[in-house]
């Protein structure tokens, strides 16, 4: 069923209304409510802006995760140095240099490990479940 309204238009837009019904042969009424369903529908703005939206979204959540990985990362780092610092006693003069190719020879076993972990897509950090990370994240760090 339908309702009857009456509208005013200036005369200039109801001259292109009449123009319009009878180029596309439809009624006024029909030019008139299409006009009224499109200015009611959601258009392409409202749609480009969800879509924002939800890459926005997206790219806080990929922000977030970059955080943590980076956290990871640093305390990771800070961790084993520290460790590391704290275990190693100095060497002596005459065992420096044996010491040094043997270090460039760990090194580089250690670069050829990494490398072959990075093309394979294997990760440290995909190896940590989400919820330690979280359940640590607001614990203190353990001291060594």
């Amino acid at each position: 069923m339908r309702s009857r309204m009456n509208v005013y238009f200036p005369p200039e837009m109801l001259k292109q209304i009449a123009d319009l019904a009878d180029r596309k042969n439809l009624s006024r009424s029909a030019i008139v409510e299409a006009a009224m369903a499109s200015f009611l529908s959601p258009d392409g703005s409202d749609r480009m802006e969800a879509a924002f939206t939800r890459r926005l979204d997206r790219l806080t959540r990929q922000v977030q995760r970059l955080e943590r990985d980076v956290g990871i990362s640093a305390e990771t780092l800070a961790l084993f140095i520290r460790f590391w610092l704290t275990i190693t006693p100095p060497l002596p003069e005459d065992a420096q240099s044996s010491a040094q190719i043997k270090g460039r020879e760990r090194f580089e076993g250690f670069v050829e490990t990494l490398g072959r972990r990075l093309q394979k897509g294997q990760s440290f950090l995909k190896e940590i479940p989400e919820d330690v990370v979280a359940t640590k994240q607001s614990d203190t760090p353990e001291e060594i």
